[in-house]
């Protein structure tokens, strides 16, 4: 009888996200096929310990006392101890939204321990993850974006005046204020006039060193449609339809994304098969772009065509480990392209295992 593989499936973590990444590991211990999968549960606390078995499964519900950490956290031997990992799991899926989990630190930590794991190596994780760096990217690839600023929160806190000043020169309102390094809308906000910044500028400086200022697309009272589209695969990466979200707010901030169920998801999106075809190939781009593997979700903003002009589409973002619930937009857009929940996290554990065997063929020594 052929040996199950052991899958780790990890969560929680230090991020503002931590509420979010156990809602995504609820959903995917919920649907993996327990025929095919020995699932092993591993927890990280909101205070950086890591717990298993039935730690992490109190730590997933909410119920018991406080977790009992494994040896695994801050300060420890984090090489021997990932050594344990190995040997207790053949994959890692780590269900970890925003800092410490989806830009580069734990990919590191795999890495080092020679462990297959879903979704982006190092590089992909941080470039992902840090929105001036991505855009940075997206730029050199030759992809459309909106026009935008990066400052740091050392810079703001010196001297707020000169930023107002900088970003009144470069940009027009409304912008939206985001950290750099943070995903889930957590931290955003929309400006729409000076009197609103200085409090988006703070609110933002909260959750990152970095911030970074986007011109609002379409200028004032003009609302962008918000297009998504899912990317899977490794160096051959292909593109699910085109979604749509229609906020019940201003912007799709976090309350729309998970506490209000006003929000509505168009699947595929109304589009020309022109504009479907063009996104879904910037999107691959962006995914490229930033090499990424596994798995993204990368997000649009379309400009309404208005008299004399054309539809605009930009490049807003990529997100190298997105919302996993069965009704988050990533699952459900390769759900509409005819990849089941059940059978997307099969081929994202495959992937997985082929990148990692892709990775023994390098050499990282002359002898």
């Amino acid at each position: 009888m052929k040996k199950k593989q052991r899958i780790g499936i990890l969560f929680g973590g230090r991020s503002g996200e931590h509420e979010i990444s156990l809602l995504s590991a609820a959903s995917i211990l919920k649907a993996i096929d327990k025929k095919k999968y020995e699932v092993v549960p591993i927890g990280i606390t909101k205070q950086g310990h890591w717990v298993g078995s039935d730690e992490a499964q109190a730590l997933l519900t909410g119920n018991g006392s406080q977790p009992e950490p494994l040896q695994l956290s801050a300060g420890s031997d984090l090489v021997h101890q990932s050594n344990n990992l190995t040997q207790t799991v053949d994959v890692v899926f780590p269900v970890l939204h925003g800092t410490f989990g989806e830009d580069g630190t734990i990919q590191g930590l795999f890495e080092l321990a020679d462990i297959a794991y879903v979704g982006s190596g190092v590089l992909g994780s941080a470039a992902g993850m840090d929105k001036d760096v991505m855009k940075k990217l997206f730029a050199a690839a030759g992809l459309p974006q909106t026009p935008y600023l990066a400052l740091t929160r050392a810079e703001w806190k010196a001297d707020p005046r000169r930023c107002t000043r900088q970003i009144e020169k470069a940009l027009q309102y409304p912008v939206f204020v985001k950290p750099a390094n943070l995903g889930s809308s957590v931290g955003i906000s929309k400006v729409h006039d000076r009197s609103e910044l200085a409090p988006a500028m703070d609110l933002a400086a909260g959750f990152d060193r970095k911030l970074v200022i986007e011109q609002g697309v379409g200028g004032p009272g003009v609302k962008p449609r918000e297009l998504e589209v899912a990317v899977l695969g490794n160096d051959a990466p292909e593109a699910s339809v085109v979604g749509e979200i229609v906020p019940d707010k201003e912007f799709y901030d976090y309350e729309a994304k998970y506490v209000s169920d006003a929000s509505i998801p168009i699947i595929p999106a109304k589009l020309t098969a022109a504009e479907s075809k063009q996104i879904r190939a910037m999107a691959i781009a962006a995914f490229r772009a930033c090499d990424c593997a596994g798995l993204a979700r990368v997000d649009f903003l379309m400009e309404p065509a208005r008299k004399g002009k054309k539809a605009q589409i930009y490049l807003n973002e990529i997100n190298t480990m997105p919302g996993f619930t069965s009704i988050s937009m990533y699952p459900k857009l390769w759900g509409a392209t005819g990849l089941p929940y059940k059978q997307l996290i099969d081929r994202l554990i495959a992937l997985a295992v082929e990148r990692h065997k892709e990775k023994l063929e390098t050499s990282f020594s002359l002898k």
